[in-house]
């Protein structure tokens, strides 16, 4: 293709951008159109490719921490894996493979990143490379670990730092005696992450050891009553200087998507009943983050920030809850079927409220963080784009493969990612008997979705593979 057309393609396709508050949620290429155009809003924040800081390689800018980062890449590979666009793969394989992130240890406790590593932190890196694993996503590079490895040397860190001189176990927060305050405090994200890399460790291996820890960790938790006894709701964490007896009440969303997820897996993967019972009490508990009534029912927000006005004073962490604890809803439900049905009624109206936000911006298409305005509120960065990223592709779930177990993790060493007509309507591309999401038939969007993919792909310049399509 000649340098004058893709520049015409581009002319052409930058006024005919998928609009999010477009979004048809009874048609699939509508949904995978949207989540591109918001995956390539959330990916304009990331400038680690054109960084000569080492530091910066795979790395999100302030007010965001490296934590986030991992959060990002984990979503980015979801992204592929639900849309199957290519545009960002060589991006995501640089920034989990970077040795400034994978650390010499390759468990992701890089130096570079020391004065900012927790044991939270370390979930959403491991997170990010099991999704890879699951996922079939290739790691090329002969000379470092499988996906699956490098998951496992995560768990490893975290099954060290299982603490039994306070409070009967748990891991702590933090890592560095730098940093005392989190060296007194067990919090639920940390040991939270830690379980749920247990169940699907679990799932990914068949190996028993990681159920033994799923449930030590479960229990734990349970009687520490990080876990509501009543309402399942989850509480922050607890403190060793009161020995572990009083749960900070602070919660937030991604909190019960963590404990969620892993117990559905856990379902999945035992068969016991015991487990199905509390995803579907966690599913519950987690009820309290959607308005109940009014134009904004059944649309999520995050109960501790968003009342206030306060989801990006003192750091910006709370601005990207909601889209962890979306993710993990629609995972939950495709390995736990009995909650798709409570999920579908409360996420799809919550994914078109969040793309009814993606209207600000030079582009009208940047995400707002709060989702029951029925608009932009003004309120923009990389954690709104992530939840409203998280909400949407979720709607494409159904027609993705399940995450691979056991023998069907291979090592994929084939990472040439060929572009794909986001208007296929070949078999990946149709809903399962499960899905409330039927894929349309209709041919007059085809011309108008096929530029916006063009242009978003190239236009971000992420993905060598689609730049040589292009060529």
């Amino acid at each position: 293709m000649k340098l004058i057309t893709v520049l015409s393609l581009l002319s052409s396709a930058s006024a005919a951008v998928m609009q999010p508050k477009d979004l048809d949620v009874q048609d699939t290429r509508s949904i995978r159109n949207v989540a591109a155009t918001i995956a390539h809003g959330t990916m304009s924040y990331y400038q680690g490719n054109t960084t000569s800081e080492p530091r910066g390689i795979g790395n999100v800018n302030r007010p965001y921490y490296w934590w986030v980062a991992g959060a990002l890449w984990g979503m980015m590979i979801d992204y592929y894996h639900v849309t199957k666009d290519p545009s960002y793969n060589q991006v995501v394989l640089d920034a989990l493979l970077a040795k400034t992130n994978l650390g010499p240890e390759n468990n992701y406790l890089p130096p570079e990143h020391a004065d900012e590593e927790g044991n939270d932190d370390l979930f959403f890196w491991g997170n990010a490379v099991l999704s890879a694993a699951e996922n079939n996503f290739p790691q090329p590079k002969k000379d470092l670990p499988s996906w699956l490895d490098i998951s496992k040397n995560v768990f490893k860190w975290l099954e060290s730092k299982w603490d039994t001189k306070h409070c009967d176990g748990g891991v702590f927060w933090q890592i560095l005696e730098s940093n005392p305050n989190g060296l007194n405090y067990k919090n639920s994200i940390s040991n939270g992450g830690f379980f749920q890399l247990a169940a699907r460790l679990a799932r990914a291996t068949n190996d028993d050891q990681y159920i033994q820890w799923a449930e030590k960790i479960w229990n734990w938790s349970w009687d520490k009553h990080l876990i509501d006894h009543d309402l399942y709701r989850i509480s922050d964490g607890v403190d060793i200087r009161d020995q572990c007896t009083k749960p900070n009440p602070a919660s937030y969303t991604y909190l019960s998507g963590i404990y969620l997820y892993g117990a559905a897996v856990m379902a999945n993967h035992t068969g016991k009943s015991e487990w199905s019972d509390r995803a579907e009490k966690l599913l519950s508990g987690s009820s309290w983050f959607f308005f109940n009534d009014g134009d904004s029912k059944n649309v999520m927000y995050e109960g501790a920030c968003e009342p206030i006005d306060s989801c990006f004073k003192g750091n910006a962490d709370m601005s990207t809850f909601k889209g962890y604890l979306a993710d993990l809803m629609w995972k939950s439900a495709v390995l736990q079927p009995s909650l798709h049905s409570k999920v579908a009624e409360w996420l799809i109206p919550t994914a078109k409220a969040a793309a009814q936000s993606c209207q600000g911006g030079k582009s009208n298409t940047e995400c707002g963080m709060k989702w029951s305005t029925g608009g932009y509120d003004n309120q923009t960065n990389l954690g709104p784009q992530m939840n409203a990223l998280g909400a949407v592709q979720g709607l494409l779930i159904d027609s993705a493969a399940p995450p691979m177990q056991a023998s069907g993790i291979v090592r994929n060493y084939n990472a040439t990612f060929e572009a794909v007509d986001p208007n296929r309507t070949d078999s990946s591309a149709t809903p399962t008997e499960n899905t409330t999401l039927p894929s349309s038939t209709d041919e007059s969007a085809a011309t108008t979705s096929c530029a916006n993919h063009i242009f978003i792909a190239v236009a971000v310049a992420l993905s060598s593979a689609l730049v040589n399509w292009l060529a």
